[in-house]
């Protein structure tokens, strides 16, 4: 099977390049081994919150110099500062153009609400969750946390709790009471924010929620509710809106997330939308190569028939999708053989405080400043490095994986866009 590029990961970094390629008429195939870590997301997408040292950012784009002097192979610093700064502005274009209205921008963090009730710096949000500015409250000085009878998911009185100590607010609790989710509610394993959604989202159960709402809510000015709604758009909670005559925000709850997975969606369907090919439940085994570049990929579903592509990308994710493996004798990255980044001594590869920063979350594929990746010291001529899998930079201390994943694949494109132009 001959494509243009084959892109191997089906997560933000990996369907976003795809999409880019796509929209050039490039022909893609994105090789996708199971759910994506969009999946167990809250939705919203870092920038870059923090610097190495730990000194919070308020302005990403203006930090980036002293990110590139703290993190030289920081996936950043090897873009630079105004490569970053356009594709900041392309992606939340890119992520319109999949019909997924954000709020924030790259030039200034913004706070959202965390399940917890405190609120954390990023850069865009879904419209459905309460934010603030870096330096400013929530506009409203009595709101209602209600949860789901029987939804363990979600603990409402954590998130009050918190919001009443950080913001002053007055916080109220309850919990809905609604039969129709007694067949989910009778089977634990299905009382789950999706399944949840797929009942909610009806527009005769919606009445009936806002109903609800309406009575446990009291004289609250706007109402906060585990995100178990709105798992095709945002017209059911459009639709509450007007029904309850107040302010209603969702928070995220414990994977899977509704949140993420309407991202997910979102990108998979303008992919297909742009004729490329998604390939789920499928995984890349080995690859051929002659010398330098990449010849061909075995899948495990394809097993004798190799997939052929100009461009290869590799997008495949960190430990938790198995885009690196933790041996006994060392880090790898299972597919190509590709250098990493890594610490010898297995003692090193984390630190025995919980809380402080771990080692092996840097962990990752070398690239070179168009992101191609590293083997043997040498740069492939056809193979790149995105996302998680890359090394360099620690996704949460820093809080700038998702901006490293969509960044990254954006630049990549440009990559292989621009060799186009100059063949």
């Amino acid at each position: 099977m001959q494509f243009d590029a084959v892109v191997i990961g089906g997560g933000l970094a990996g369907l976003s390049c795809a999409i880019r390629l796509a929209e050039h008429g490039k022909r893609c195939a994105v090789v996708s081994s199971g759910q994506s870590a969009l999946y167990f997301s809250s939705g919203s997408l870092d920038l870059l919150a923090n610097l190495p040292d730990g000194s919070p950012v308020a302005s990403p784009l203006s930090a980036l110099s002293e990110l590139a002097q703290q993190a030289p192979q920081h996936p950043y610093s090897l873009m630079g500062a105004a490569q970053v700064a356009a594709l900041a502005t392309q992606a939340e274009q890119l992520l319109q153009r999949c019909g997924w209205q954000m709020q924030g921008d790259s030039s200034q963090n913004h706070l959202r609400v965390t399940p917890l009730g405190t609120r954390s710096a990023t850069w865009l949000s879904p419209q459905a969750i309460p934010v603030s500015p870096l330096d400013g409250k929530l506009p409203w000085q009595n709101i209602a946390v209600l949860g789901i009878e029987g939804f363990l998911d979600f603990q409402p009185q954590m998130a009050a709790s918190s919001l009443i100590q950080e913001q002053g607010l007055k916080a109220e609790v309850a919990f809905l009471h609604l039969p129709v989710l007694d067949r989910l509610r009778n089977n634990p394993s299905e009382f789950r924010a999706v399944n949840i959604a797929r009942v909610l989202d009806l527009p005769e159960h919606l009445a009936l929620l806002a109903e609800e709402i309406t009575r446990q809510a009291g004289e609250a000015e706007a109402i906060l509710l585990p995100a178990c709604l709105g798992l095709e758009d945002d017209e059911p909670l459009m639709t509450l809106r007007r029904l309850v005559g107040k302010p209603v925000y969702l928070l995220p709850t414990l994977p899977p997330s509704v949140l993420g997975m309407r991202l997910h969606q979102a990108l998979r369907q303008r992919l297909q939308q742009l004729g490329g090919v998604f390939m789920p439940g499928d995984s890349v085994l080995r690859a051929s190569f002659d010398g330098q570049r990449v010849t061909g990929l075995y899948t495990r579903n394809h097993t004798d028939i190799p997939l052929r592509a100009q461009q290869v990308i590799l997008a495949s994710g960190s430990f938790f999708s198995n885009g690196l493996v933790a041996a006994f004798d060392g880090i790898r990255e299972p597919v190509f053989g590709l250098d990493v980044y890594s610490k010898t001594e297995r003692a090193d590869w984390s630190d025995a405080n919980l809380f402080a920063p771990q080692p092996y979350l840097q962990f990752g594929v070398q690239t070179d400043t168009a992101l191609r990746a590293l083997k043997q010291g040498e740069a492939m001529t056809n193979l790149y490095a995105i996302g998680a899998v890359v090394g360099g930079y620690d996704p949460l201390q820093q809080g700038c994986g998702a901006g490293v994943s969509l960044l990254g694949a954006l630049h990549v494109a440009q990559q292989i866009l621009a060799q186009e132009v100059s063949a």
